[in-house]
């Protein structure tokens, strides 16, 4: 009992460090841009999880993979690196991070339709009721439905991210519930893909920053502690808590941003929003309550 109480610390404190992620990149998009900017944090992240997969031993498994994997392990990479990672920076530079949070949360609804057609996962009756509360939820936080055009690019890239983090989740989970490789060398291979292709996207469209100090210490942050070394102790932390456990703790996250956000980026949240969040979280839980596999596949926020 210990043991695994210690394991659902370590859990929530790796989320937490997720969630303080959103703060430090807000702020970082005040002088980098978005695409180079997650390029550099999981380029970063993905070298240092080199060094670590080189240390414990799982050379041999990188080494010994078939070219099917590899390929499947370079899709997972461009859809969720490249695609989700790189989608959230610029929806950030455009939304209120409270408003990206709660659209990423409708990320596990989506996950749970695809799943009917690809995985043959159908949801139970009590997910198709946090399918519907969700949506109510978004509603509420929305409601007067009314965009700025300042932030309708925002949206729509946010868009685009949810469905790529849906279809990577679906093929993680593919991968993972086959039992044959190990989480940390899927992660160090789709990292390293879509973390180069996102940087040399970010390079091109964007050019080279002139990053000041303070944002290589953000870069720096992001990438050795909330990524590398948080990746590292949440895959520590599947060794003991079952896959529930893990998706139930990961969702206290959505809890974490809105406070962060309110505290140290100056955002400000309605009571009507606090519901509308509270409602699709809910929401959200439920639908998570079957569809998690056996071993589920750690989020890198």
């Amino acid at each position: 009992m210990r043991h695994h109480l210690f394991a659902v610390s370590q859990a929530l404190f790796v989320v937490f460090l997720w969630a303080t992620s959103w703060v430090f990149v807000k702020i970082g998009l005040q002088d980098i841009p978005p695409i180079t900017f997650a390029g550099l944090r999981y380029f970063l992240a993905f070298c240092c999880l080199l060094i670590v997969i080189s240390l414990n031993g799982s050379k041999s498994d990188l080494r010994n993979l078939p070219h099917n994997a590899w390929m499947q392990f370079l899709i997972l990479g461009i859809l969720f690196y490249a695609g989700t990672q790189g989608a959230i920076f610029v929806a950030l530079a455009y939304l209120p991070a409270v408003t990206v949070n709660l659209l990423w949360s409708f990320s596990s609804v989506i996950v749970a339709i695809f799943g009917i057609f690809w995985l043959s996962e159908r949801p139970a009756v009590l997910q198709w009721g946090g399918i519907l509360l969700a949506i109510a939820g978004a509603i509420i936080y929305f409601m007067p439905i009314t965009i700025p055009q300042s932030q309708l690019f925002g949206v729509v890239i946010a868009g685009i991210g949810i469905l790529a983090n849906a279809i990577s989740s679906i093929l993680g989970r593919d991968i993972n519930r086959s039992g044959k490789f190990q989480p940390l060398v899927v992660t160090v291979v789709s990292m390293g893909a879509g973390s180069i292709i996102l940087l040399l996207a970010g390079l091109f469209i964007e050019g080279f920053p002139i990053i000041k100090l303070e944002g290589w210490a953000i870069i720096l942050w992001l990438a050795l502690v909330n990524t590398a070394f948080a990746f590292t102790l949440w895959n520590h932390t599947l060794r003991t808590l079952t896959a529930m456990e893990s998706s139930i703790i990961n969702g206290t996250m959505m809890i974490w941003i809105p406070i962060f956000a309110v505290l140290f980026l100056g955002e400000n949240v309605t009571g009507k929003e606090i519901i509308g969040l509270i409602v699709v979280g809910a929401g959200t839980l439920i639908v998570q309550l079957k569809i998690t596999p056996t071993k589920s596949k750690p989020s890198v926020n």
